[in-house]
């Protein structure tokens, strides 16, 4: 197996502070938390935006904290030149960007942060066609978001006020058709598969919800325990935040990535540990991981500026990149349907990696 670790282009362009403090509140203590000039980012398949450019051309999305979406073409920057290789610029947040999702058919995207509202975007027209919010809205930023249903019918948003919201695209209402409170604290992170919705959050729990069933299933993911306690006071003790989840591509198992710099693989159906991934650092910051090479290979950023990638049934690394000058690494994204990935951290540029060669 070979991992794609020739980078192809830097992308430039986005500018904000290089560091925001935001400090989460658990019940037994607090966790300082931080957003970069790039905050998230999404990558596309071949068909992103036709009109633009020809098939089986790559596209990227971000995020940041300059309030603005940019829309890439990497096979478009030239080395040295700020902002080449942009296509778009989407701009209508007052706060920063925090999180993308895009549908299936790369038309629409949907994007959250700290204006407390959801914004559904038409890719083509730069234009904003709904916006959920206000009464009914969350009532703290927006940290996570994702497309789910048929041909992304609804939007699901996580925020810091503890709750899931599910919101109808094809309905005038501007308020949730469901809201999902059993977070203790702050929803960091989800993905949707099917019927299933999985959060992670800072309280340190994964919450599987089945929509058909309804039913939710809780997991405690890294919690250190006396090998004699009860089961029952788990509570008083505190687990590690989760920063990132991804399910995997047959629905099976869950990748959770959490503050004691370790990602784990854990069975969706029964919660059991799979398979854990060390070797980077994550202790302060929120970094997303995501799977690759058809569920494969884990990749993560990390706070040592290094790009790592593990090999996800034996557990080891399989590559350890240096990138974005030794920066923390935020974010990354892999094409599914292609032989690229992305790479996003604090220094504000945004790295396109590429096989290093084709077989």
């Amino acid at each position: 197996m070979i991992f794609p670790n020739r980078q192809s282009a830097t992308l430039t362009g986005h500018t904000g502070l290089e560091l925001s403090p935001l400090v989460r509140s658990c019940s037994l203590y607090n966790i300082l938390c931080w957003f970069w000039p790039i905050c998230t980012l999404a990558i596309s398949s071949s068909k992103f935006v036709r009109l633009y450019n020809p098939p089986n051309v790559c596209q990227l999305l971000t995020g940041s904290t300059d309030r603005s979406i940019r829309l890439y073409n990497p096979s478009k920057s030239s080395p040295g030149i700020t902002s080449s290789g942009l296509i778009q610029t989407y701009s209508a947040h007052g706060y920063e960007v925090l999180d993308i999702a895009v549908t299936d058919d790369n038309a629409r995207f949907a994007s959250v942060g700290g204006d407390r509202q959801v914004f559904l975007w038409d890719v083509s027209g730069g234009k904003t066609i709904r916006r959920w919010g206000g009464l009914g809205g969350h009532g703290g930023r927006i940290n996570c978001v994702r497309f789910g249903g048929d041909d992304g019918a609804v939007v699901v948003s996580g925020s810091y006020d503890s709750t899931v919201r599910i919101w109808d695209c094809k309905s005038q209402s501007t308020k949730p058709i469901q809201v999902l409170d059993e977070a203790k604290d702050s929803v960091s992170s989800l993905d949707i598969l099917g019927h299933e919705i999985v959060t992670g959050s800072v309280d340190g729990r994964t919450r599987l919800y089945d929509l058909r069933m309804g039913m939710v299933y809780v997991d405690v993911v890294g919690r250190r325990l006396p090998l004699f306690l009860d089961v029952s006071l788990t509570d008083m003790f505190p687990a590690d935040p989760i920063t990132s989840v991804l399910q995997t591509r047959d629905g099976n198992a869950v990748l959770v990535s959490t503050l004691d710099s370790t990602i784990r693989l854990m069975d969706k159906g029964s919660g059991q540990l799979l398979q854990s991934y060390k070797s980077h650092t994550n202790t302060e910051y929120r970094i997303r991981s995501c799977l690759g090479l058809s569920d494969a290979v884990a990749v993560s950023g990390s706070e040592d500026g290094c790009i790592y990638a593990w090999d996800v049934l034996e557990g080891t690394v399989m590559e350890k990149l240096k990138a974005h000058g030794g920066k923390v690494v935020s974010a990354v994204a892999w094409n599914g349907r292609g032989k690229e990935w992305a790479s996003a951290g604090v220094d504000g540029e945004l790295r396109d990696e590429e096989w290093k060669r084709f077989n």
